[in-house]
């Protein structure tokens, strides 16, 4: 079998650590029932276009909420520290959710001290949700109300489809 080395291909080093080479960038929003504001963060350490995926830190804010979704891709993540529920389960650390493209997975709800994962989308990670009513009862019951989707900016020419789920829930996805 013959080796598939490319000639000047070299291994890409990212120190997650290092908040000017990789930030934390705000992915999710939401307002909590005391009135303090809770998000999704995210370091994306490798977001390659040529095959394309992303690789992410994420780290979640206590009680933060997340839709129930699946991805344009098969998607793994693996909880690094604190804890949250996958629909009924909860997932602590070394929990490790492997997604197949077609499968959706959450509600998820963040535990009291978050949350943190590491993430890789193997194709085109955005992602999809076909079931706002699963989102609307967690809402509901936690007293928390989503807010906007804080702006991004993905690679490759990719649209950001968040804003279909807000106006699928009756929301809107203009920062207010």
């Amino acid at each position: 079998m013959n080796s598939p080395r490319i000639e000047g291909k070299l291994p890409s080093f990212t120190e997650i650590n290092d908040e000017k080479e990789v930030p934390w960038i705000p992915v999710k929003s939401q307002r909590n029932a005391d009135g303090t504001e809770s998000h999704v963060w995210e370091k994306w350490v490798a977001f390659s276009e040529d095959p394309m995926y992303l690789a992410l830190f994420a780290r979640w804010d206590p009680g933060m909420i997340v839709r129930k979704h699946g991805h344009y891709s098969p998607h793994v993540l693996t909880v690094l520290k604190g804890e949250f529920t996958c629909g009924t389960r909860l997932c602590g650390p070394g929990t490790h959710i492997e997604l197949p493209l077609g499968a959706d997975f959450g509600p998820f709800v963040a535990g009291e001290e978050g949350v943190e994962l590491y993430e890789v989308m193997m194709g085109d990670p955005r992602s999809w949700s076909d079931d706002p009513q699963a989102l609307e009862k967690v809402l509901s019951e936690k007293d928390v109300t989503q807010l906007p989707d804080p702006q991004i900016e993905l690679p490759a020419g990719l649209e950001d489809l968040r804003k279909v789920f807000l106006k699928a829930s009756g929301q809107s996805s203009d920062p207010k």
